[in-house]
């Protein structure tokens, strides 16, 4: 990986820093004697630095600092054990002794989704709790995981989707290793794992890139969380190739199989391929040319064009999206909720929910209202069902409510149980969110 804290087949590890900002950076190694605390770092070209150390093997404590006193973790950091204004930690990849190796995934039409946030799934909130508790969903007859998002977020609890060290495992859960062990252990229970990562922004407490490396960042294109991740301006290839690596980082390392990858729409990328695109065609070319590695979308804009597959029948860019159109209109019919976004299926939504069972999206270039007329969608008649990961309730549907109440405290049973049966005996692939198996009483708050 040509980010972070790489070990050496010598035993020394070697330091890498992409900091075009910065004129000079030392690397601070802790629990050191005072000359050799700080090692200066090599200049190189395109804004790169350099170090390598022969006696900083696994376990290091480690921080750049990159002009004015400031010392930050490693951006690449796969271990913060004190949060995200820490030390990073050097990390063995390669130390997990892995069971799975017969493991080479399940064909896409075969997953049940079950959307798990880590911190609430269990009273511990660890991947090693967890892990305890997956035979259960084996039994229910879940064949996927999708986590939401670890990647290293400031504090103890949150969704993950301000996470600001994307290869670090929030440490709140649990080491790397143990991380590893709930992949490994769902895989002998034949469940596949999905993770959630966020490549549209980075979160706010914890980000320091803006110091050192403003090229990560398009300051003329914004978004609701500030300035756009630079996928198409100048130094943009060294950013992609950033996500890019972190794509393969968890699906090679770690042995998920797959991605869901966040907001896609918030994407601002005019390259000739897609940022999406370009992840998806780097897992299908790595790690997919040997076992079932799968690549879902969040896109509000029903991107059908992400969706295409081949002359095989197998996805050129991504295996499926996230159905919103199929929820919103399910809502509508449970709980004659119309406000906001619902009132683009207020009008018939019977129709909209058949549409939308038929033919994917239900908005495939009609105008929006809610959009002020502009038109939304592609269409998506022509693509398998299986393209389409549809729902009724999910974790923001559920914690961007005022009270977090669920969908069964909203809807008549009746209905529900309708719905529920239109939605399992689609061929669309099913997705739930935790609990939702029983109807849970629990909020699940934001």
């Amino acid at each position: 990986m040509p980010f972070g804290a790489t070990l050496q087949p010598d035993g020394s590890t070697l330091f890498r820093l992409w900091a075009p900002a910065a004129r000079e950076v030392t690397l601070l190694l802790e629990g050191r004697a005072e000359g050799a605390a700080r090692v200066r770092m090599q200049p190189q070209p395109n804004g790169w630095h350099e170090a390598r150390v022969a006696d900083a093997g696994a376990g290091t404590r480690n921080q750049y600092e990159v002009g004015n006193g400031l010392r930050v973790p490693d951006p690449a950091s796969r271990h913060n054990p004190d949060d995200v204004h820490g030390a990073s930690v050097v990390t063995d990849p390669l130390a997990y002794a892995w069971r799975d190796a017969a493991w080479r995934g399940r064909p896409w039409h075969e997953a049940v989704v079950y959307e798990l946030h880590l911190g609430t799934f269990t009273e511990e909130g660890t991947f090693n709790a967890a892990a305890q508790r997956l035979p259960e969903l084996a039994a229910l007859g879940i064949t996927a995981i999708e986590l939401m998002p670890v990647a290293d977020f400031p504090g103890r609890h949150g969704w993950g989707y301000d996470g600001v060290l994307p290869y670090a495992p929030d440490a709140s859960y649990g080491t790397p290793d143990e991380l590893k062990a709930f992949v490994d252990t769902a895989h002998g229970l034949g469940l596949m794992v999905l993770l959630d990562v966020v490549y549209n922004h980075f979160g706010p407490d914890g980000n320091y890139l803006h110091a050192y490396c403003p090229t990560f960042f398009n300051e003329a294109r914004q978004t609701p969380w500030g300035a756009a991740i630079n996928f198409d301006g100048p130094g943009s290839e060294t950013v992609r190739d950033f996500f890019r690596h972190n794509a393969l980082y968890w699906v090679e390392e770690f042995h998920f199989d797959g991605l869901r990858l966040d907001a896609v729409h918030a994407f601002h990328d005019s390259s000739p391929l897609h940022m999406a695109g370009d992840i998806g065609q780097a897992l299908r070319a790595g790690p997919g040319a040997k076992r079932q590695v799968h690549l879902v979308l969040e896109h509000e804009g029903n991107r059908a064009s992400l969706l295409e597959r081949g002359s095989d029948g197998q996805p050129l860019y991504a295996t499926a999206q996230w159905n919103d159109d199929l929820h919103h209109a399910a809502h509508v019919l449970l709980s004659g909720e119309t406000d906001g976004y619902y009132g683009d299926y207020a009008e018939g939504p019977i129709g909209r929910f058949a549409r939308g069972l038929a033919q994917g999206f239900i908005y495939q270039g009609q105008p929006s209202a809610h959009r002020g007329g502009v038109p939304h969608g592609e269409p998506s008649g022509h693509l398998p069902p299986s393209a389409f990961v549809s729902f009724v309730q999910n974790h923001d549907q559920i914690g961007n409510r005022a009270f977090g109440e669920r969908l069964s405290d909203l809807a008549n049973p009746d209905r529900l149980d309708a719905v529920y049966a239109c939605l399992l005996l689609s061929p669309h692939v099913p997705m739930f969110f935790m609990g939702e198996e029983y109807a849970a009483s629990t909020p699940f708050l934001y």
